[in-house]
């Protein structure tokens, strides 16, 4: 029987809270990877180490354009190996064990200038490979921890709490830890290794605490190109995935820019964890409100209403900034909170959705083969976010500058480095919302055909 094969492996009703947890704990991990380069690695380069905005920019794209290649590959190693052990522990296992080294040497370049963009180039490369290894394997669970869709959205709220934590580490303590040793190289270094630690434990566990979770994507194992060309007719994936990529890549500006409108906008580089705390801490007491809002009025309805008023609080943000209203900013920022756990938990909870659909459309389960398009497109807009603010920063005459050194910057590097924090993002969470329209259309589509579950379109 088609889909037979996914849930052959998944648990049958309630998953213990327990298991939840353990499942979860792997996203504080991913949260802080996923969030610290992104906003700490573009000003480490170029107000640390010296290095030309554009340069620091292609050193930190090119590692994650390897990953959306790499990724897919991973995600068909997944499903390979879950068909030959019912398990996808060692790839989870690898990445949990590598990648925490890994983290701590990006933030300990030697020399300076191109010696240290070129470092942090090679070893990010490095550190995005140990991402992939965890990362795809850890967001196909979802699809395969259980046999109701309740369940395996309650698995995802789990996660997106868990994911906050790791966000709220990454924007909230990595900063606090470069300060706390005095900045510089120093500073960066020993957040590094700290913070490392604290993602690798976190990871480990997560790895260990899933191993009851049985994966069985069958009917037999597919090659990179035939999991490409199963996955092909899954549309309202596709149109899914577009949407969650856009405004991956928004935040991802936003990220990159959190360093420069603190220092040069509000007056202290410090505020950056203030901004952080701000804009995460809400979106986890949140999470709870949308999950029963989109159970009552329908996902997509709640996903487009978060999209709407992320732009309308992210435009509110430029006159403030211009304005240098810190706490104007800081109230803005956390209702874009509320909204941000929105665009992380309900794009997220459709997604198993897909997966299941495509079962019953093709037969074959490769939850591996569609987390590894997901996670490649993700981890590509999340990388991409730093070499579209650095393009903005060069491209209105922003100077870069080694630690210790003050450089004046232009009235137009200042609204450059604005815009790029508020005008950029909305135009993008905007051109999302189309792509969000075509999902619910496709979804429909689906269900009318009988592929796809009930999921509040």
């Amino acid at each position: 029987m088609k889909g037979e094969a996914l849930e052959s492996g998944a648990v049958k009703g309630r998953v213990a809270r327990g298991r939840l947890l353990g499942y979860a704990l792997g996203s504080v991990g991913t949260g802080v990877f996923s969030t610290t380069p992104g906003l700490l690695l573009l000003y480490y380069l170029t107000n640390v180490m010296g290095v030309p905005a554009a340069v620091a920019g292609v050193a930190l794209v090119l590692p994650k354009a390897w990953d959306v290649l790499l990724n897919p590959y991973v995600g068909a190693l997944s499903d390979r190996e879950a068909v030959g052990t019912g398990r996808r522990t060692r790839l989870l296992l690898l990445g949990a064990v590598t990648l925490p080294v890994l983290f701590a040497l990006m933030f300990a370049a030697p020399g300076h200038g191109t010696v240290a963009a070129v470092w942090v180039l090679v070893v990010f490369l490095l550190a995005a490979s140990a991402f992939a290894a965890f990362q795809v394997p850890y967001v196909a669970l979802p699809a395969e921890i259980s046999d109701l869709p309740a369940e395996r959205s309650r698995a995802m709220a789990w996660r997106i709490v868990a994911l906050t934590v790791g966000i709220l580490l990454a924007g909230g303590v990595a900063p606090a830890l470069v300060d706390l040793a005095g900045g510089g190289r120093g500073g960066y270094a020993l957040m590094g290794v700290v913070v490392g630690l604290l993602m690798g434990a976190a990871m480990l566990a997560s790895t260990l605490s899933t191993r009851w979770i049985t994966s069985r994507p069958g009917p037999k194992p597919l090659g990179f190109a035939a999991a490409l060309r199963a996955a092909r007719g899954n549309r309202p994936f596709f149109a899914l995935l577009g949407a969650f990529a856009v405004q991956s890549l928004a935040v991802a500006v936003m990220l990159a820019g959190a360093a420069y409108v603190a220092e040069y906008r509000l007056g202290d580089d410090g505020l950056t964890s203030v901004l952080f705390v701000c804009l995460v801490a809400p979106s986890a007491l949140a999470v709870p409100m949308w999950n029963r809002l989109a159970g009552r009025y329908g996902t997509v309805p709640c996903y487009l209403l978060a999209v709407v008023l992320f732009v309308v609080g992210v435009l509110a943000l430029h006159p403030a900034l211009t304005a240098g209203a810190a706490a104007v900013v800081f109230a803005l920022t956390g209702l874009l909170g509320v909204c941000y756990a929105a665009l992380q938990l309900l794009p997220l909870s459709l997604l198993p959705e897909t997966v299941h659909a495509d079962a019953g459309r093709t037969g074959h389960a490769q939850a591996g083969a569609f987390t590894g398009a997901w996670t490649a497109a993700e981890t590509g807009a999340m990388a991409l976010g730093s070499g579209v603010y650095s393009a903005v920063l060069a491209s209105t005459g922003f100077r870069s500058a080694e630690a210790g050194r003050e450089v004046a910057q232009t009235d137009g590097a200042l609204a450059g480095l604005t815009a790029g924090f508020t005008l950029v993002p909305a135009l993008l969470l905007l051109l999302s919302v189309p792509l969000v329209l075509a999902y619910r259309t496709r979804a429909l589509a689906h269900r009318t055909e009988g592929t796809l579950p009930g999921d509040g379109v």
